[in-house]
C-alpha cells in the first residue's frame, strides 16, 4: 500500500513543481510562498480544529490528526524550519532556471539521503546502490555540460546552488521524516508543520518583503496556479506521511519514486514553457533516472 501512496506522492509533486514555476513568473518570491504556505493552512485547518477543538469530526478516519504533547510539537516545529529553508532557496532557484534544469537537480535527492543515511545510520551501500551513487554523479555532470548552452554554468551560477540547497536540506528533511514518523500522527504533522511555516514565513515576509515591496522586482501579483500549488502540496504530503507509517515502508525507495516527479515537471515543464535544448537534458535526464532505479534495486 505504501508503495501506491508513494507513486500518488510522485504524481502530485510534479505537477507541484510546475504549477509552482507557474505562480513565480513575473512575480515576488516571498508573498507568493507566503500564499501557498497559507492555503496549505487551510486546507489541513478542518483535521486540525476537530482534533483541538473537540469536534470528533474526523474520528476513526485517516483524516484525525489527534492532539500532540510538547515533544510532538517541538519535533513539527523543526522539521517546519527544515522544510521552509529547503523551499526558500528552492523558490529563488526556480525563479531564474528553466524547470527543465531545476526538475533534474531535485530528482537527485535520493542520493543525498543515502549519502545522509550512510553517515548518520552507518548505512553501508551495496553494489547496486554504489552504481546507482555512480551513475547519478556523471549524469550530473553530462547535464552541467549541456546546459552550459543556455549561459548557464553549474560551478559559477548561484542560482544552481540554491537549487543544490534546496535539495541537500530536502534529503536532511526526508531523513528526519523517517525519525519522527515512527511516532507521530501523520494528519498532526502536516496540519502543525504549515501552522509553524505559516508563522515563520509571516515573519520573514513582515521583515524581508513588506519594507520592499514597491521596489521593482518585487511586487506580488495574484495567479490562480497558486492555490494549485497548495493543492497538489497538500496531496503529496497526505500520501507521502501515510505511506511512512506503513511497516516495512523504506525512505530510500520512498525517496527514489518520489524523484521520479521529475518525469511530470520536466515533460509539462517543456510543453508549457517551450525551454530551450530539451532533447540533450532529456538524455541526461534520463541517466539520472538509471541511477535513481539502481538505487531501487539496490535498495530492495
Amino acid at each position: 500500500m505504501w508503495l501506491y501512496l508513494a507513486f500518488l506522492s510522485s504524481l502530485c509533486l510534479g505537477c507541484y513543481e510546475v504549477a509552482k514555476k507557474r505562480s513565480l513568473i513575473d512575480n515576488a518570491i516571498i508573498p507568493v510562498l507566503w500564499c501557498n504556505i497559507l492555503f496549505s493552512c487551510l486546507i489541513l485547518s478542518p483535521m486540525i480544529l476537530s482534533a483541538e477543538l473537540g469536534f470528533h469530526w474526523f474520528d476513526g478516519t485517516i483524516f484525525d490528526s489527534g492532539t500532540g504533547d510538547a515533544r510532538a510539537h517541538l519535533l513539527t516545529a523543526i522539521k517546519s524550519a527544515i522544510v521552509l529553508s529547503s523551499w526558500l532557496l528552492g523558490y529563488v532557484g526556480l525563479k531564474h532556471l528553466p524547470i527543465t534544469i531545476v526538475s533534474p537537480i531535485i530528482a537527485t535527492r535520493p542520493v543525498v539521503v543515502l549519502l545522509g543515511a550512510m553517515i548518520i545510520f552507518n548505512e553501508i551501500p551495496n553494489t547496486f546502490q554504489w552504481c546507482g551513487i555512480v551513475v547519478t554523479g556523471i549524469a550530473l555532470y553530462l547535464f552541467s555540460r549541456s546546459s552550459k548552452k543556455e549561459g548557464i554554468n553549474f560551478k559559477y551560477n548561484h542560482w544552481v546552488w540554491y537549487s543544490v540547497g534546496a535539495a541537500v536540506l530536502g534529503a536532511v528533511s526526508g531523513l528526519y521524516d523517517k525519525h519522527i514518523m515512527s511516532s507521530l500522527n501523520p494528519v498532526f504533522v502536516q496540519g502543525w508543520f504549515n501552522i509553524y511555516q505559516f508563522i515563520l514565513m509571516s515573519i520573514i515576509a513582515s521583515i524581508m518583503w513588506l519594507p520592499k515591496k514597491k521596489r521593482n522586482g518585487t511586487e506580488f501579483h495574484w495567479n490562480w496556479a497558486i492555490i494549485l500549488v497548495a493543492l497538489f502540496l497538500a496531496i503529496a504530503d497526505f500520501a507521502y506521511f501515510n505511506a511512512l507509517t506503513h511497516p516495512g515502508a523504506m525512505i530510500s525507495v520512498m525517496s527514489m519514486i518520489r524523484g521520479g516527479s521529475v518525469i511530470v515537471s520536466f515533460t509539462i515543464g517543456a510543453l508549457i514553457f517551450r525551454e530551450k535544448n530539451i532533447r540533450a537534458k532529456a538524455l541526461d535526464l534520463l541517466l539520472i533516472l538509471a541511477g535513481l532505479f539502481l538505487l531501487y534495486l539496490g535498495s530492495r
